[in-house]
């Protein structure tokens, strides 16, 4: 198991052995969990501390239809609400689909909840009927930092986090969010 932060200049083993042990510890400390917020929140603290380049980490839960509202997360303060009209993490959940994004500069529709974020990858996180309750928001002051291995590890995390059983049945209406 590894006990230090990886570091993106890491080679993609490294990268990928971190995360199967990343990964294999939230499932070993979500198990028996019944809190959807503490199990989002393990697995936050988990992902942060595994992988210096990961600058803010965090969800933005679905609390109302069209709405993201945020937390939990790590590092510093980020946007209390974003609307799915908005954004990289509105675009990830109106779409249902990563956003793998090197450049945030590049995006005219990013919302810079912190000046030194310069790339960006969320992934949205589904129930098993495929209704959208959070975006897992990943920032790194590095450009270019978030890769195919990123986007895959981070997916397969949203799908087993999206599995658990404390993940809430409530499926909010995706209408349109004008």
């Amino acid at each position: 198991m590894s006990l230090e932060p990886v570091y993106r200049s890491s080679d993609t083993a490294t990268r990928r052995a971190q995360y199967t042990d990343v990964t294999n510890r939230i499932v070993a400390a979500i198990e028996g969990e019944s809190d959807w917020v503490a199990v989002l929140a393990t697995a936050v603290c988990e992902l942060h501390h595994a992988f210096t380049y990961f600058h803010w980490t965090g969800f933005y839960r679905v609390t109302e239809p069209c709405t993201l509202k945020g937390g939990p997360y790590q590092g510093g303060h980020g946007c209390t609400t974003i609307q799915f009209k908005q954004g990289i993490c509105g675009a990830a959940a109106r779409e249902k689909k990563t956003q793998l994004v090197p450049d945030v500069h590049a995006r005219p529709e990013h919302i810079a909840c912190s000046s030194t974020t310069n790339s960006e990858v969320v992934v949205p996180l589904l129930n098993p009927r495929g209704g959208l309750l959070a975006v897992l928001d990943i920032d790194s002051d590095l450009f270019g930092a978030f890769d195919e291995e990123d986007r895959i590890h981070l997916e397969l995390l949203c799908d087993i986090l999206g599995a658990n059983p404390a993940t809430p049945d409530a499926q909010w209406s995706h209408r349109r969010c004008d």
